[in-house]
């Protein structure tokens, strides 16, 4: 068995190694604070780099036509009835169906089950006409016969399965009495870069 036995010039060099070492590490506490203060300074620089780049925007607000659409006493349970809105130009079919007692998202009615949706696929401007279909408890719109699209009714739209990659526009109602009206849209509508255009 060997000992080791270190010298003092051994000593010293390790000394000296352990000196330089800790002239580039950092604890903990020193790295928070210097990381903290760059942090502020680098932000402080580019908020001064562009000066007046910050502005409130105004806010544009809306208004969609209020247009009466059905009577809620007159709609027949999974049965459609087409309609146009925000107006009378391309794309802008759409459909109202009570969806038999089916709750859904933006429903309205004692039972929540009446909603509106264009009838455009979003992927590519597919025609979704006669592709309703109540299965159980699932009310669907689709599918496309460009790409097989297909949109879930009782959760405002949602794509369920195909190309499309955006929820197809719910057109929101408001029922008066027995009379259900369209004042809205949720979604852009396929096509078009707004949803109201001047006619």
């Amino acid at each position: 068995m060997s000992t080791e036995t270190s010298t003092p010039r051994d000593e010293q060099k390790q000394e000296r190694s352990a000196a330089a070492h800790n002239k580039v590490m950092l604890t903990r506490r020193q790295f928070l604070l210097y990381s903290g203060s760059t942090a502020v300074a680098a932000s402080t620089i580019s908020i001064s780099l562009f000066p007046g780049s910050a502005q409130a925007a105004q806010a544009r607000v809306v208004s969609y036509p209020r247009k009466f659409i059905a009577r809620l006493s007159e709609l027949k349970d999974n049965v459609p009835v087409d309609f146009n809105y925000p107006d009378e130009l391309a794309n802008s079919s759409a459909m109202i169906v009570k969806m038999g007692g089916v709750q859904a998202g933006g429903g309205i009615g004692p039972k929540r089950d009446v909603v509106a949706f264009n009838y455009i696929c979003t992927h590519q401007g597919g025609p979704l006409q006669g592709s309703y279909v109540a299965e159980g408890p699932h009310r669907i719109l689709g599918q496309c016969p460009l790409h097989l699209s297909t949109y879930d009714l009782r959760r405002h739209g949602i794509v369920v399965s195909g190309q499309a990659y955006e929820s197809l526009p719910q057109v929101l109602l408001e029922l008066d009495g027995d009379d259900i009206y369209a004042v809205g849209m949720m979604g852009l509508i396929f096509g078009r870069h707004k949803n109201l255009l001047e006619s």
